[in-house]
Parts: C-alpha cells; sequence; structure tokens
C-alpha cells in the first residue's frame, strides 16, 4: 500500500506541474521548492535540533501558533522550525519572526523525507489537524522521533474508518499522541485502536483570545462606520457577495466591510457592489470614508481585528469551497451569519445549535434575522453573549497540549 500511496505523490507532483503554467498558485507551489534543500542546509547548520511543526495552510497555522508562543516562551533556547504545505500559507507568514525558521514542506516523497529530516533531524514533530503524510510519518518512527497530532478531528466517513484506510491507521498507532478537539474524535480513534489520544478542544479558541485581548483602534473603521451599525462580511468569495448585495439593498442604516478571501478578486467585488457608494481599501487615502456604503478590504492581516467593530458578522465560503474561520468574529460577541456548507465544522455547528449564529441560503433568510435584531434590543444582546460565552468557555487547548508535549523537547 505504500507504493500505491507514492504513485499518488507523483501524480500530484505531476497535476501541479501540469497546472503551474496557468494557476498561479500552483506556479507558487512548485517554485517556492526549488532549491529548498541547499536552503536549509544552510538555515540549520551547526544549530541545535529544532522542533518541527507544520500546517498545510494559513488557518492551520493560525492553530499552531499559541503552541509555538509557549514553547519560545518556556524554552526560549529551543529552535521552531514551521513549514507549509499551501503558498497560501507560506507565502503570508514566510517573514514571521514567531518560528525561527519557515520553510515549504517537500513533498512526500521517501528520498524527499529522507533528505529532509537528515538535514532538520528535530526533537520532535507536530502536524496540524489534517496533515497525515505516510512517507514522514514512517520515518520518524523508524527514527524513533516523536510525532504529535494536534487540533485533529474526525467523522465517521473519512477513509480512516473505512477498509481501505485501515493499513494507515494502523501506522498512525505509532503516534505519540492525538490532541483532539471534540468526543467524538476520540471514540472514533479508539475504535480502530489509537489510544493515546486527548479531548483538548481547538486552539483557534486560544488565538482570537489573544487577538481580542490586544488594545488597537483602526480609525478608518471608525470613521466609516460613524457610529452607525456595521456589517463585516470576512473571506468571501463570488455567493456570498451575490447575498450581501441583495441584503445591502434590502436594509436600512448598516454599512458594509467586505474582505474578500483572495484579494486578486478585489475588483470583481467593487463591481459586485456597483449599486452603492463603494471603495477600496488600498485606495482611500484622502477619501471621506464617512460618505461611502461599502468598504472592500484589500490587504492581508487585518481583517480579525476589522471584526472587533461589527454590529453583525458573515463569514464565508459556506455557499462553495467549505466555510472559513468564525471565531476571530465569534470573539467579539456578535451574532454570525454563514451558507449551507458548515457541517464539518464543529464550532459553526455548536453555534448553530446555541442560536448564536446563523446558516442561511437566502438574502431573505439574513433580512428577516437582521431585522429581529433591529426590532429588538434584548433577542440581539442574547445572541451576543451566546458567542462570546462560547468563545471563553473553549480558551485552553494550547496549554493542555504543551503541558504534554513539553516533555519530548530536549
Amino acid at each position: 500500500m505504500r507504493l500505491f500511496y507514492t504513485i499518488g505523490i507523483f501524480f500530484l507532483r505531476l497535476g501541479i506541474a501540469i497546472a503551474a503554467p496557468f494557476n498561479a498558485k500552483a506556479a507558487l507551489w512548485q517554485r517556492g521548492r526549488r532549491g529548498e534543500f541547499d536552503r536549509l542546509s544552510r538555515a540549520l547548520a551547526g544549530q541545535p535540533r529544532p522542533v518541527w511543526i507544520h500546517s498545510a495552510s494559513l488557518g492551520e497555522y493560525e492553530q499552531a501558533r499559541p503552541i509555538i508562543e509557549r514553547i519560545k516562551k518556556q524554552n526560549p533556547e529551543t529552535r521552531v522550525l514551521a513549514t507549509f504545505f499551501s503558498p497560501s500559507g507560506y507565502e503570508i507568514r514566510k517573514n514571521d519572526t514567531l518560528p525561527d525558521y519557515v520553510f515549504y514542506l517537500p513533498l512526500d516523497f521517501p528520498r524527499n523525507v529522507r533528505r529532509f529530516l537528515g538535514i532538520v533531524n528535530p526533537q520532535m514533530a507536530v502536524f496540524v489537524k489534517y496533515e497525515y503524510w505516510y512517507n514522514y510519518l514512517h520515518e520518524l518512527s523508524l527514527r524513533n522521533i516523536p510525532f504529535y497530532h494536534i487540533c485533529a478531528i474526525f467523522r465517521p466517513s473519512q477513509y480512516l474508518f473505512r477498509p481501505i484506510g485501515r493499513w494507515f491507521a494502523a501506522h498512525l498507532r505509532r503516534s505519540s499522541g492525538f490532541f483532539v478537539q471534540n468526543e467524538e474524535s476520540a471514540q472514533l480513534l479508539k475504535s480502530i485502536g489509537i489510544q493515546q489520544c486527548t479531548v483538548c478542544g481547538d486552539t483557534r479558541f486560544d488565538r482570537v483570545h489573544a487577538i481580542a485581548s490586544q488594545v488597537y483602534t483602526l480609525d478608518f473603521v471608525e470613521q466609516f462606520r460613524q457610529g452607525g451599525k456595521l456589517m463585516v462580511a470576512g473571506s468571501t468569495w463570488e455567493p456570498d457577495e451575490q447575498l450581501l448585495a441583495v441584503v445591502m439593498s434590502h436594509l436600512q442604516g448598516y454599512e458594509l466591510i467586505v474582505a474578500p478571501h483572495e484579494i486578486s478578486r478585489s475588483e470583481s467585488v467593487v463591481k459586485m457592489f456597483r449599486d452603492f457608494r463603494v471603495v477600496r481599501y488600498s485606495e482611500m487615502k484622502g477619501e471621506d470614508l464617512s460618505q461611502y456604503d461599502v468598504l472592500v478590504l484589500d490587504t492581508i492581516g487585518m481583517l480579525s481585528k476589522v471584526y472587533k467593530y461589527s454590529t453583525l458578522s458573515y463569514v464565508g465560503g459556506a455557499f462553495k469551497t467549505g466555510l472559513h474561520n468564525i471565531l476571530e468574529a465569534a470573539v467579539f460577541g456578535v451574532p454570525l451569519f454563514f451558507g449551507p456548507k458548515y457541517q464539518k465544522f464543529n464550532e459553526a455547528v455548536e453555534l448553530v445549535q446555541r442560536k448564536g449564529a446563523f446558516s442561511i441560503t437566502s438574502a431573505g433568510e439574513m433580512e428577516r434575522i437582521v431585522r429581529r435584531f433591529d426590532d429588538s434590543a434584548d433577542e440581539y444582546d442574547k445572541t451576543c453573549a451566546i458567542c462570546r460565552q462560547y468563545v471563553e468557555a473553549n480558551i485552553g487547548a494550547g496549554d493542555k497540549i504543551y503541558n504534554i508535549i513539553k516533555n519530548s523537547i530536549q
């Protein structure tokens, strides 16, 4: 089975190579890995063995940050290597000063794995959420290097719990520990013989709480909002923006900030809201923002702070690729809206059940709920409290995880 897996990795690389001339993300993925082993060798030469933490992309890295912060705080001399699979994580965080080194993960071929581990020789490895690379895990086990999986979450439909995945599940029993988000995940792992699992929750709660605890002012948002009601829509795609354009045309007294998931789409977003007075963040210098209805946030790294000013928040992706991060908004205690594809996201399921968040399929649904909030301050305040209390009740995963993995830090 390992041979068939490696053949699959070959076709993954081939597919990316074919796509690269036509797809900017694939081109970045390919170009970013050129000469990487030489760069790794130069960076780590003569340095202490690092702790290696791997994330697929930006969202998973946000889950890793609370662990990296604790490692660096409690072990100042320890080096941390952060790796990414996707350009959307690496390109944004390649200059992050929290870890000591930031690199792409070489593709999971046996030769690459041996070369990577020969250079890095990590004290231990930490994989975030869904990152299960067989050849890496196999070689780590052979070298007696402890490896952990954090913020893991499982569903019965996943291949690990089907006959085709049992060969891989058997190898995962060599993991030093699984830190899972909920009890269901722990029970699923135990059903396939993986006993070393601890229910710790999701470190994103720690991360968003730390961001929300910062004292800051965004003058441009205050000028734009002018003390009125503000809807902040984050990580949006075209179906989200189409819905929001209809909602905005029917509601009175709201301003809207839209942060598209891909900044390259910003011009399309402006056109989507052409019936409104719309301005882009990159072009707002010298503008009186109070004269605009819609502000397109075509910049990176600001959305999580903009949510602080929202009266209502909308999080995109759940009409298309899957829901994006809702905790960045929930931590500020405001009602949340998103599309219908949210069932794979535990925090979304729980907030919908608690009536702090609302899954909608049409503009009309959202309008009715918003009008209800406008008519009843008590109902609005109750919904806000649900979101705020939900986040506060789930803080602490970072400490739980660190207190166990710290025993593997030399």
